[in-house]
């Protein structure tokens, strides 16, 4: 497997097994597939001796869903990531931007790895692996575990399958493969309905007033599209309380179900003021795909064909007019 750019596993494997030291990096309010991947590439380092952290800028703390992943006393804190480092791994993250603060980072690694599964990836590393037709980055790592030897026990099988179920939407979105990989990681004695429950089906009671607020001022653009529909909501500060970064992200998946609508969009609002955009697109065969990562690229974000997100400082009004604009 080698990335268009010109990294194969190879050279990312002779890297990695001449590290002195490594710091892998995740993306900001992160998914199980950056985590899972994060966690995964730094057990295996751990286990050969190399001294190695997990982090990513923000939030604060890593999502509750997620707190049962092996491997998470490897995580730090932002301010504990080290400055210089001989190999610094980034991990589903399609761009520099998408460390936030930690992109400083890059600067005092001796070699930069990036490993990731997104068409949008900008190869802002010095070694590029990406692999944009895997379903997630855990894929991507998998395949890499095994040219470098390495066994896929228990602890590793649970963060890979985090990433997999999640990213695959619980094995709705899939590729030739993508069950075989899921069985072999079974295999391994994880409890993958124990996992699913906690990264998808586990929220507080303060979840469901927060639901009802944003839900009923859902707005549906029909024409949109071309006739094919925009449905959108909007999440404001307001609306949050102290509810986690995973409850706030799960709303995508429910507007995306409006049937009247081929495209979805929630705007959260951060703590910052700015706006994070999730998108997400149907696959209708009798008609042509919507790429979201082309719209959300022409925004300043990127991603997926059918998921993809961005981040902005317009006005949120300003903002629901250029992604009209953007989907036509």
């Amino acid at each position: 497997m080698s990335d268009r750019a010109g990294a194969s596993t190879t050279e990312v494997l002779e890297t990695l097994s001449a590290a002195t030291s490594v710091t892998v990096l995740c993306h900001v309010h992160p998914d199980a597939d950056t985590i899972g991947s994060g966690l995964a590439l730094a057990l295996v380092l751990e286990r050969r001796g190399v001294p190695v952290q997990v982090s990513f800028a923000e939030p604060g703390a890593l999502p509750e869903s997620m707190s049962t992943l092996p491997g998470t006393h490897l995580l730090v804190t932002p301010d504990q990531v080290r400055e210089e480092v001989d190999v610094l791994v980034t991990v589903d993250c399609g761009s520099a931007g998408r460390l936030g603060g930690l992109a400083s980072r890059l600067a005092g690694a001796g070699t930069s790895i990036v490993i990731d599964h997104h068409r949008s990836n900008t190869r802002y590393g010095d070694l590029n692996l990406v692999d944009d037709a895997a379903e997630a980055t855990v894929a991507v790592l998998t395949r890499l575990f095994d040219e470098w030897g390495v066994e896929i026990d228990r602890e590793l099988a649970y963060c890979l399958y985090a990433g997999l179920v999640t990213d695959t939407g619980s094995f709705r979105w899939v590729r030739p493969g993508t069950h075989l990989l899921a069985e072999r990681l079974l295999d391994t004695g994880i409890d993958s309905a124990d996992i699913a429950r906690r990264l998808l089906d586990t929220h507080p009671f303060g979840w469901l007033p927060m639901l009802s607020a944003v839900l009923g001022s859902a707005t549906l653009v029909q024409e949109a599209v071309g006739g094919r529909g925009l449905v959108y909501a909007v999440i404001r500060r307001s609306d949050v309380g102290g509810l986690r970064s995973e409850e706030i992200e799960s709303v995508i998946d429910i507007v995306r179900t409006t049937a009247e609508a081929d495209v979805a969009a929630v705007f959260k609002e951060t703590v910052s003021g700015a706006w994070s955009v999730s998108l997400r697109s149907k696959t209708d065969p009798s008609l042509p795909g919507i790429d979201v990562s082309v719209v959300a690229g022409q925004l300043g974000g990127g991603g997926h064909r059918a998921a993809a997100g961005l981040t902005s400082t317009k006005p949120l009004d300003d903002l629901i007019a250029d992604l009209l604009a953007a989907l036509g």
